[in-house]
Parts: structure tokens; C-alpha cells; sequence
């Protein structure tokens, strides 16, 4: 059977929590796209950084 993929925090690139890294990795996209939409979540609709949050708590870190 094969492996699905897992979500995890990137370690490796992070500029805070490594939430943006973990998740370009899991959609194989690059980190910078994916801080791009998280800013503009942010700064549009406002609750960017409540979901980079509890994306921060509930992600566990890759090992």
C-alpha cells in the first residue's frame, strides 16, 4: 500500500513556524507562492494570520 503524503511543518524552511515551507512542500509549489497568498489572506480578507496560527499549533514539525 502505497504512503499518502502527510502535512507537516517544514524544519528546513521557515521563516517563522515553517507553516508556508511545510505547505509548498506538500503541494510541491515554491515557499515564496505560497507567503504571497498568506500575505494577501492577510492584508485582504484579515484572517490570514488567525489561520497561520492555528496552522502553527496543529501541524506537527517534520523530524
Amino acid at each position: 500500500m502505497a504512503e499518502g503524503k502527510k502535512l507537516y511543518r517544514s524544519s528546513t524552511n521557515k521563516k517563522l513556524f515553517g507553516v508556508c515551507g511545510g505547505l509548498a512542500e506538500y503541494f510541491d509549489v515554491d515557499p515564496t507562492v505560497v507567503r504571497i497568498i498568506y500575505l494577501l489572506l492577510l492584508l485582504g480578507a484579515g484572517f490570514g494570520l488567525l489561520a497561520y496560527l492555528i496552522c502553527a499549533l496543529i501541524m506537527p514539525e517534520k523530524k
